[in-house]
């Protein structure tokens, strides 16, 4: 991959930034989870990120958003400078991302449409047949129209993650930020929420960022992939580009190889 005149995880200068990382560190306790990461997304793409389980993809996500504050480094949105800020000045910029959480984390004492309508209520002052409309709208993109008076113990995985979009949406962010989102779903159910990705991008034209460890979720939905590894990234680039990366470590991810050093470890002694 022939980028000299950039940093992996930086946008190219004809690209606009939305979302700037800059020399980011997090560490919990002893251990380091990111080590001085920098990133810039570009709006209108998809970028995936993928890695080991445990490896901080979700950390990152979680610093976007300003769920978490970075040890050491910068976040910025738009021209903006958002992790320094104090949790009151932080209401006018949070509406602006949706975030899919891993699990969907939707409330089971909520309906449907109470789910949806949770971030309208928090955030708006509109009225109830307003966001009635909404609620019907987000869920007719989700392709569950119909369903809001059903609870989520009524439904199923893949509905749920589909109720936990809808609410992502609600709100109509710049930016999607979708944590694991085909997690425990079959094969089928899976490629319903790839194509959802897809279309909310080209329908709404939001900037996702997509965290995975499923290759082919990574490869349909992505412009743009980049690899952590060990707190940085080792891999930036398209995915025609990721399948003909040649850095071993890359390789073992993307083809689900266990590392060298990993078999040695398995070696039974007779």
């Amino acid at each position: 991959m022939d980028r000299p005149t950039a940093a992996i995880g930086d946008a190219p200068a004809n690209h606009e930034s939305i979302v700037r990382l800059v020399g980011v560190h997090k560490r919990f306790g002893n251990l380091l989870v990111l080590e001085g990461i920098s990133l810039d997304l570009r709006a209108g793409e998809t970028t995936v990120i993928i890695g080991e389980s445990g490896v901080g993809k979700s950390v990152i996500l979680k610093h976007i958003v300003r769920l978490l504050r970075p040890d050491r480094g910068e976040v910025h949105y738009r021209d903006q400078r958002i992790d320094n800020l104090p949790e009151r000045d932080l209401a006018a910029i949070r509406p602006r991302f949706g975030f899919l959480f891993q699990l969907g984390a939707l409330f089971d004492s909520m309906s449907v449409a109470q789910n949806v309508a949770f971030p309208i209520r928090e955030h708006t002052r509109r009225k109830r047949h307003e966001i009635d409309k909404i609620v019907k709208e987000k869920l007719s993109m989700v392709g569950l129209d119909g369903i809001q008076a059903q609870w989520p113990a009524e439904l199923s995985g893949g509905q749920r993650k589909r109720v936990a979009l809808a609410r992502a949406i609600a709100l109509d962010p710049e930016i999607i930020l979708y944590d694991e989102p085909t997690t425990g779903l079959d094969p089928p159910r899976a490629d319903v929420i790839n194509e959802l990705i897809i279309k909310l991008q080209r329908e709404l034209g939001v900037t996702s960022v997509v965290v995975t460890h499923d290759m082919t979720s990574a490869g349909k939905v992505s412009d743009r992939i980049l690899m952590l590894y060990q707190g940085q990234f080792i891999f930036d680039g398209t995915p025609d580009e990721i399948i003909h990366c040649q850095d071993p470590r890359v390789r073992c991810f993307v083809e689900g190889r266990c590392h060298e050093e990993d078999l040695k470890s398995l070696q039974v002694k007779g």
